[in-house]
This record gives structure tokens, C-alpha cells and sequence, in this order.
């Protein structure tokens, strides 16, 4: 099935992927929020299929400012809800590209510190996980 995806929704896309990388490192702020942003990031490499292309784009049209985790969970966690919704409408297959895609971002941010995630990652993913499956 062809998608056609508006550069809105592309947008909404990226800012979805990239924030909740970016969620993951406020809550990894404890050990090293950088290999933590990092490591979710390098993940969104292997993407495949349209989420693929559109995460490897070179455009920053994705907005994932904000000065607390709460001010960028106002609009990434609907923002991942929202990309799955889109998806979803077009092509079931890509919607559940979009959501693997996420969870190994989210997989690979949890691993860059040694053990288990902490409480404060564990949550945060229980989170992003929640509006995923939204």
C-alpha cells in the first residue's frame, strides 16, 4: 500500500520519534543523559520503510524544546499517539513499523547505562510505551 504522508504528519513523525529519545535522556539525567540521547538516536538508523525514510531525512521541522520533561511530554506523548493514529489510517503495517521503530529507540536509550533501568527511565518508558498503544 502507498502512503502519502503531508509534511505536517512527517513532522509530527519525527517530533514523536526524536522527543521521546529526548524524554529518555531527561529521565537518564541521573547517569549519562547524552549516551542516553544517543544511543536512542543511532537506533532510528536501521529504520526501514516510510518511517525509515522519513527519520532519515535531513529536516529539522521536529520541535523538541522545552526546559522540563513535563513541557516535552505536552506534546511528544500526543505526538506518538498522533504518528501511530496517521500511520494506522493508511497502512497498518507501517503504524506497527512506527511503534517497533520506537521501541527499540527506547530499548537501545535504556541500555546505555549499566543494570537495569532505573525507576525514573523505567517510567518513562512505561509512558512513551502507553502512547504508542494509545
Amino acid at each position: 500500500m502507498s502512503i502519502n504522508l503531508t509534511a505536517q504528519d512527517k513532522s509530527t513523525i519525527r517530533t514523536a520519534a526524536f522527543g521521546a529519545v529526548t524524554l529518555l535522556s531527561f529521565a537518564g539525567i541521573a547517569g549519562s543523559a547524552h549516551k542516553v540521547a544517543t544511543e536512542g538516536s543511532l537506533a532510528y538508523a536501521s529504520a526501514t520503510g516510510e518511517v525509515g525514510h522519513v527519520l532519515a531525512s535531513k529536516k529539522n521541522d521536529f520541535n523538541v524544546k522545552g526546559k522540563s520533561a513535563a513541557e516535552i511530554a505536552d506534546y511528544v506523548l500526543p505526538a506518538l499517539s498522533e504518528s501511530v493514529a496517521l500511520l494506522n489510517a493508511q497502512d497498518e503495517a507501517e503504524a506497527e513499523n512506527f511503534r517497533t521503530t520506537v521501541a527499540i529507540a527506547v530499548e537501545a536509550a535504556n541500555r546505555a547505562h549499566k543494570g537495569a533501568p532505573s525507576p525514573v527511565m523505567a517510567e518513562m518508558t512505561r509512558k512513551i510505551t502507553e502512547a504508542l498503544n494509545a
